[in-house]
């Protein structure tokens, strides 16, 4: 409602209305006058009075009529009505009020009685209109949580999607940088890669079932894929039994050769409880590891529609090639690793070796258990 209450008087005379118009501008409210039900019902349209002061019997038009089409007009319902009536007839009145009329006055009317009603109904306009300001604030505010709920779910089900193929870190920064990001350039970086895969797998699948295959390598990823993110590795690919995890990319972390090692004595104990659980059953699975340490170009490749982030460097071939030459139970390390994770890790040298398709012969370590952990022991290696 209006600061200053518009009020419009509806009387056939004249001198009524300039009685009306006094006393009501002299309580602060703003008047409109017509005098008859037509003229009434124009200025309404045009003007939306807060209030309608309207005579009953009036020539053409009368009040009851004029107030029925004021209170079967969704926009002007809400605009109380106060019939003004010579008349003490109880028929009038009823008829007026069963028209919707709000309240009504008897001619001639006390001045007091006819401000106090005005007021009244004034009121009840001024309440009415703040429930329905705020019933449309609220429709407001609930289009918007809606759409913020479901531009959420949308979004959180782009992170679930991103994260079922990415790495948690390359997901988080495309949600928040977008499919530009920076990490998805080609950039050089020195990382530490972990190889691992099963020993024994490639037997396993030719004698076992297709359904006992996929149910270990279920049990598999499901051990060891937690274990990657805790250690905040990413994991770049897994083909079958083989995981190629990464450590210093895309975010930088301190002592990525530590991370990535404790990381593979975890596995190790992991893969051991699962070929416990394997031998049970007939089978006969083992596990390998392979770590290194060195600089390796990162970033997307693939094609539209299908990219992964990927890092290619010798670095990686030198942890393929260590999970390839380990034993069951070993974790073969290059001496940089070894160095880099010495007081973390307890490590045997096993001398220089030559690993398929790297030129030149390298010392290799084999990690035998952290500082300190006698249970991450290499049990099993030969």
């Amino acid at each position: 409602m209006r600061d200053k209450p518009l009020v419009l008087a509806v009387d056939d005379r004249a001198e009524n209305l300039d009685i009306v118009r006094v006393r009501l501008e002299a309580q602060g409210y703003e008047v409109l006058t017509a005098t008859g039900g037509e003229a009434a019902l124009a200025i309404v349209s045009d003007a939306s009075p807060d209030l309608i002061l309207l005579d009953i019997m009036m020539p053409g038009m009368d009040g009851i009529e004029v107030t029925r089409r004021l209170k079967g007009d969704p926009a002007t319902r809400p605009i109380p009505v106060l019939l003004l009536t010579a008349k003490a007839d109880v028929h009038d009145v009823v008829d007026g009020l069963n028209a919707g009329a709000d309240d009504y006055v008897t001619k001639p009317f006390d001045h007091s009685t006819l401000t106090a009603r005005v007021r009244s109904l004034l009121r009840t306009k001024a309440l009415y209109d703040t429930a329905e300001r705020q019933a449309a604030e609220l429709a407001i505010l609930n289009r918007d949580l809606e759409a913020r709920v479901t531009r959420q779910v949308a979004e959180l089900e782009r992170t679930r999607s991103l994260q079922r193929f990415l790495a948690p870190q390359v997901a988080d920064f495309l949600l928040k940088q977008g499919d530009e990001a920076s990490i998805l350039d080609h950039h050089r970086r020195e990382i530490v890669v972990l190889f691992c895969d099963l020993r024994g797998f490639t037997s396993f699948a030719e004698s076992a079932e297709p359904e006992e295959v996929m149910d270990l390598l279920g049990r598999y990823h499901a051990t060891l894929g937690p274990l990657i993110h805790q250690a905040e590795g990413t994991l770049e690919r897994f083909t079958g039994d083989g995981m190629m995890v990464f450590f210093n990319d895309p975010l930088p972390c301190e002592a990525p050769a530590v991370k990535a090692v404790s990381l593979a004595v975890e596995m190790r104990a992991k893969c051991a409880e699962l070929a416990r659980f394997f031998a049970a059953r007939g089978h006969t699975i083992g596990f390998g590891v392979g770590v290194a340490q060195g600089y390796a170009t990162l970033g997307r490749i693939g094609f539209e529609g299908r990219f992964d982030y990927a890092a290619i460097g010798t670095v990686t071939n030198i942890a393929a090639r260590l999970c390839s030459e380990a034993r069951d139970g070993q974790i073969l390390v290059t001496r940089r690793v070894a160095l880099e994770s010495a007081d973390a890790a307890r490590t045997t040298s096993l001398g220089e070796v030559h690993l398929r398709g790297i030129s030149k012969a390298l010392e290799v370590f084999n990690v035998d258990g952290l500082v300190g952990d006698s249970s991450g022991s290499d049990e099993n290696a030969a």
